[in-house]
């Protein structure tokens, strides 16, 4: 998947040089994810057609499924009305969630609580040692 110029131009990364980054299934549209893109990583993405996102808390490049193996492939990419949002279409291998669910919202509130009813298809502790 070849950078695209035009999708480059029309994003509107924040005072941090970062945007919001969407991974959604692309058989099911569960939304999968949410995390952040620098310009280089989105470059990255689209070239390689591997979700390649920005790590805010360890300030570092961070290229799906690198430790675990549960990369994302990119299907499709779409771009909000305002420029600051990215969705992905993606193939999702493994779990999205570090937390060994499919995706990071396995939670729902409920009469004040939170309820797990997500899938997790992989134990955490097993993957990051």
């Amino acid at each position: 998947m070849p950078a695209s110029d035009a999708l480059l131009d029309a994003v509107s990364f924040d005072a941090d040089g970062l945007v919001p980054a969407i991974a959604q299934d692309a058989e099911t549209d569960q939304v999968l994810m949410m995390a952040y893109m620098t310009e280089e990583t989105l470059r990255e993405t689209l070239e390689t057609g591997r979700m390649v996102y920005w790590s805010r808390s360890r300030q570092a490049r961070w290229a799906k499924g690198e430790t675990s193996g549960h990369t994302q492939a990119v299907e499709a990419v779409r771009l909000d009305c305002d420029g600051d949002t990215l969705l992905f279409k993606v193939t999702q291998e493994g779990g999205a969630c570090h937390t060994g669910y499919r995706s990071c919202f396995y939670r729902r509130a409920e009469d004040g609580t939170l309820v797990a009813d997500g899938e997790q298809v992989f134990d955490p502790d097993a993957v990051y040692e």
